[in-house]
């Protein structure tokens, strides 16, 4: 399969982790560079289209499948004047959250199911389908749970070690909230917060001052 990843070499080192090195990759650091390109690929990641969603013009002509980072805002919402001939998905784009065991996706169209299982069928890749919703599922809880570990250590209540020890042995998860910080990269977690708090204005999301100064200053 020839693959276009739109966005950084890291990026496309976890594209070639997660789906093999049997695929042809592309890499093309601007979106804005790829309409040429588009010509003989077969599928798109583009990490770059939240900050670049104006890009959304260089599919005009492309008639294949395009995966876009919907994870600090929605699908639907980058797509809301685009009517055109590809067929769109949206994915977590942040660091760390394409390469795990399943790959969460979200839909513009119900009827595109059937083409997302053809695609993950070719990249061997098993998915499961989420709300079109800001931070997704699994993004919004780690985001979370990393903005709860700043409030904790903001009041002294445990360090940074002890944080990250207890919630992997006492919820199994691979790792702590810092690790997870580090892994994901704190502005990209801030922004997350920040984009799932506009929404639902829920305090669990409100940024950690801590966490926002760390941000700035990263």
């Amino acid at each position: 399969m020839k693959i276009l990843v739109i966005g950084s070499e890291q990026n496309l080192e976890e594209c070639s982790q997660k789906f093999g090195e049997s695929h042809h990759y592309t890499l093309v650091e601007n979106s804005l560079d790829s309409e040429d390109i588009l010509k003989r690929i077969d599928v798109v990641f583009d990490f770059h289209i939240s900050y670049q969603p104006e890009s959304i013009k260089i599919y005009n002509d492309f008639a294949g499948v395009a995966f876009i980072d919907s994870s600090k805002t929605t699908l639907r919402g980058l797509l809301s004047e685009y009517k055109r001939n590809t067929i769109f998905f949206g994915f977590c784009g942040i660091p760390s959250f394409l390469n795990r065991e399943t790959l969460e996706v979200s839909l513009n169209n119900s009827n595109d199911k059937l083409k997302l299982e053809e695609v993950f069928a070719g990249l061997d890749t098993p998915f499961v389908i989420v709300k079109d919703q800001v931070g997704m599922v699994t993004p919004r809880i780690i985001c979370m749970i990393i903005n709860e570990a700043y409030f904790a250590i903001a009041e002294n209540i445990a360090s940074r070690a002890d944080i990250d020890l207890a919630m992997k042995l006492g919820t199994n998860y691979p790792f702590g909230p810092f690790e997870w910080a580090a892994r994901i990269g704190i502005k990209n977690v801030q922004e997350l917060l920040k984009a799932v708090y506009e929404i639902t204005k829920d305090d669990r999301y409100r940024v950690c001052p801590l966490l926002a100064k760390e941000a700035k200053n990263n």
